[in-house]
């Protein structure tokens, strides 16, 4: 919630007090004569977390008092975590300091250093979370338990069983205190299913994420209606119409939501390049029904037997997407660039569009390898030439992206293919080849561009910004890599981008590639939103934003509206006094929004890995260890599958950690290292949790690769 300016100045006035105020005395030194309206805003500065009202009506601001808000993240019999909002280490609180908190909810806590680590006390819940879990059903000397996937650590007894939740099941349940105060108990509320199965458990990590995946009647209602309506003239109406160019777009075989197309053309300073985005702010308009939709889910979700999208279908498949032989409305930029990659020039204009080709990132491929068969080739004709072109200009632009010391990391994602009943039945790797590299480099130049407009016009603005890396992050990186041999003198101290980019050309196409880019992207800050231009360490820009995604991301169609309005002649000040604020909390709750849907991507990624080598049980396996832990290591599998070998699993031998990447037997002297190679045999597959327990084969067998 963003707070009115009486209300900041309530709270940096309580905030010079380093103690508890009586409420009386802050009246008078105020000099408040609308008590009421005042006491209107205390409520609202404690919901916020800003101040603790004691039962005296005593007011303490937390910020002067030193103290830290936070949200309770797990819990475990006896004690939980909770994460300070500002980031820094978890705080280790004891059950009984933590006023009742379960995980979820947000509170202010205390803290401070203790021998064993950073201990705190919860002084206020100022919000509670939904105090859900999910997970499954397990009986426990004939009575039912919940084991949580995650948050809480220990079983919950399972009370009032009304909708019969049985044994294996995965269920969602809400969790309470006991009446005596003892113990954590729940009620089943939802039933999805067995929980061995991938499709049950991503249902439920919908739900446990509480990421909204069903729209209202009135944000369907608003979709249709638009829909039906379909391009008018009057929608034309003052546009720029490129409908007789050769525009085109190139996605996924499978996409549908198509938001970019593009088209190059040589020009006597270079090419020139333009990108035709999906115009959405034109029909979703600033605080619709379907705006407030976009904004509560912030992002469309992508799992492998579905998407949950942003927008309702009719928005995002139908109206909004730029399918191939349609007039689509579009918020086009054009960029020049010389023959060094260099932007020279930069302009938006509303416009119409009609795309001529629906590319296909394979088959472009074929078409500039020059492997296409006839009938590829003649559905290509009318953008051969722009395509070639493309394909030039994309050279120049990533020669000019390397000279700038953008990092290119590598990363293989996994493709889940399912059978008919939504079982995973195999995975392969998702190829990048040139035209996916070159889309992506198109849709770095317009994010730029769009940056660049924003941030010279002073006006409001959402900026996608990548922080320099943690100094001690990357150290305890360095620290790892040294021991896969990798020369990291260049990432020492304060380096640049194009220092990390080296270190990982250095390793390209080395059996310890994988290994060094997730090291050293683990060890990078995390890009998210803000009002300011911080600049993007990773494609060492210093303006950018996510401008080319409209149909699955808030910011994109929220940063359109303030460009529309800039284009159209609406002064800074205007742009300003409507978007400042809304900017804030766009900024923020997008960051947050986009972090929910990474985890339940994630998560639900693990299951349906469990599920595919659940069929492997007793089949060995080569990987390779890509970390260590002190209670184990982990490998990973050529097919991108990874799973846990556990000390107890490992021969009769006292294994010692590092603290960085091995594992060394006291007795044996043998050492497990990150990058070693190891044959496996998968042992078990836990569907439910996502996880895949392996042991190491015996030398002298055979098995499957």
């Amino acid at each position: 919630m963003q707070l009115t300016e009486q209300q900041k100045f309530i709270r940096d006035e309580l905030s010079r007090k380093n103690k508890p105020v009586r409420t009386d005395k802050i009246i008078k030194e105020l000099g408040v004569t609308d008590i009421p309206d005042f006491i209107s805003d205390l409520n609202v500065l404690e919901k916020e977390g800003e101040i603790i009202i004691s039962k005296k009506n005593n007011i303490q601001s937390v910020r002067g008092s030193g103290l830290v808000k936070a949200k309770i993240v797990s819990m475990s019999r006896g004690f939980c975590f909770a994460r300070p909002d500002g980031g820094g280490d978890d705080v280790f609180i004891p059950v009984g300091d933590n006023m009742g908190a379960l995980p979820g909810d947000s509170v202010v806590i205390s803290a401070h250093d203790d021998e064993k680590g950073i201990c705190g006390k919860v002084r206020s819940v100022y919000m509670y979370g939904d105090r859900i879990a999910v997970g499954t059903v397990k009986k426990y000397r004939g009575k039912p338990e919940l084991h949580a996937d995650a948050f809480y650590q220990t079983p919950i007894e399972i009370t009032k069983n009304k909708i019969d939740a049985r044994d294996g099941e995965k269920i969602m349940a809400k969790v309470k205190y006991s009446p005596d105060g003892r113990k954590l108990i729940c009620t089943p509320v939802k039933i999805y299913g067995e929980a061995e199965c991938a499709k049950n458990c991503a249902d439920a990590i919908i739900d446990a994420t509480g990421i909204p995946h069903e729209f209202g009647e009135d944000v369907l209602a608003e979709a249709k209606r638009i829909n039906d309506a379909g391009v008018t003239p009057a929608d034309i109406a003052g546009r720029l119409d490129l409908r007789n160019e050769n525009i085109f777009t190139i996605d996924g075989a499978d996409a549908k939501d198509l938001d970019d197309a593009i088209f190059v053309r040589k020009i006597k300073e270079g090419y020139e390049l333009s990108v035709h985005i999906a115009d959405v702010s034109h029909y979703v308009t600033d605080g619709s029904p379907l705006d407030e939709e976009a904004l509560r889910r912030g992002t469309s979700v992508y799992f492998a037997d579905r998407v949950i999208p942003m927008y309702p279908v009719e928005i995002s498949n139908e109206i909004c997407s730029l399918n191939a032989g349609t007039d689509k409305l579009t918020f086009s930029t054009f960029m020049k660039f010389d023959s060094d990659g260099k932007m020279l020039d930069y302009r938006f204009e509303k416009s119409v569009i009609n795309s001529k080709v629906r590319g296909v990132y394979s088959e472009v491929n074929a078409i500039l390898e020059g492997t296409a068969p006839a009938e590829l080739t003649e559905k290509y004709r009318p953008v051969i030439q722009a395509l070639d072109d493309a394909l030039e200009l994309y050279g120049i632009l990533e020669k000019a992206a390397s000279r700038r010391g953008n990092v290119h990391f590598s990363s293989e994602e996994s493709q889940f293919v399912l059978d008919e009943n939504g079982v995973c039945a195999g995975i392969t790797a998702r190829e990048s080849g040139t035209a996916e590299k070159m889309i992506e480099q198109f849709m770095i130049a317009a994010n730029t561009a769009a940056a660049m407009l924003a941030k010279k016009s002073k006006i409001p603005f959402l900026y996608r910004v990548h922080e320099s890396p943690d100094p001690e992050s990357l150290q305890r990186a360095s620290m790892l890599l040294r021991v896969l041999g990798v020369d990291t003198r260049r990432i020492n101290g304060s380096p640049k981008p194009a220092d990390i980019d080296r270190v990982l050309s250095d390793v390209k196409d080395t059996p310890c590639e994988e290994i060094v880019s997730n090291v050293l992207l683990r060890a990078m800050a995390k890009a998210r939103y803000d009002t300011e231009p911080l600049g993007h360490y990773g494609l060492a820009l210093r303006d950018y934003c996510h401008f080319t995604s409209p149909i699955r991301r808030y910011p994109d169609t929220f940063i359109h509206r303030m460009l529309s309005e800039l284009i159209a002649g609406e002064s800074q000040y205007s742009i300003t006094k409507k978007y400042y604020g809304k900017a804030l909390d766009a900024a923020d709750l997008s960051s947050e929004y986009e972090i929910r849907a990474v985890n339940a991507e994630r998560r639900t990624e693990d299951c349906y890995m469990a599920e595919y080598m659940a069929k492997f049980i007793g089949d060995e396996f080569d990987g390779t260890i890509c970390s260590v832990v002190d209670s184990g290591f982990f490998v990973r599998l050529q097919n991108s599958a990874e799973g846990m070998v556990h000390l107890e699993d490992l021969d009769f031998d006292q294994y010692e950690y590092d603290g960085i990447a091995s594992l060394h037997g006291r007795m044996s002297g043998k050492t497990y290292r990150v990058g070693d190679s190891i044959r496996i045999r998968v042992a078990a597959a836990r569907i439910a949790t996502g996880k895949v327990a392996f042991v190491p084969a015996a030398p002298e067998t055979g098995g499957n690769d």
